[in-house]
């Protein structure tokens, strides 16, 4: 049972690192690069679509890692399990902090109501998705190491 919760907790986490990893260097970067308000469109969908799920996702996520680190407490690779925990609450705090406030000022968005510094917004929500992403590609690693 213990094994299938190590993997169950794997694929979620994965998965969730690989939507996030393709939001930041796929999915905005094509974005970014449509002629006219097209990306823009795009990046208000995808703020209320992902906005709506990830929330979740990333609960799921630390609620799996939590439940590995309690019921492998003394396994090897605890200590691994406990820092990716640790990481994933800094991917919330992040995204509470610093990227939902924009991610819901965006979401409501169109060309006839832009603010003057919406660039700059979704600037500045790329560079912190970015440290995001690093932080969730960093807990994965260490989850990934706890198995072996």
């Amino acid at each position: 049972m213990f094994n299938a919760l190590e993997v169950v907790t794997i694929v979620v986490i994965g998965m969730m690192v690989g939507v996030e990893f393709s939001v930041a260097f796929v999915i905005n970067p094509i974005l970014n690069g449509l002629p006219g308000d097209n990306g823009l469109r795009g990046r208000t969908h995808g703020a209320r679509m992902l906005g709506a799920v990830m929330p979740f996702w990333y609960i799921t996520s630390l609620v799996l890692v939590a439940v590995w680190a309690i019921a492998g407490w003394h396994h090897h690779g605890t200590g691994l399990v406990v820092t990716a925990a640790a990481l994933l609450i800094l991917s919330v705090i992040m995204s509470l902090l610093l990227l939902v406030p924009i991610n819901n000022r965006s979401k409501t968005w169109t060309t006839d109501d832009l603010p003057a510094d919406w660039k700059e917004q979704m600037n500045r929500w790329d560079r912190f998705h970015y440290v995001r992403v690093a932080v969730i590609i960093a807990a994965f690693a260490l989850l990934v190491a706890a198995l072996t």
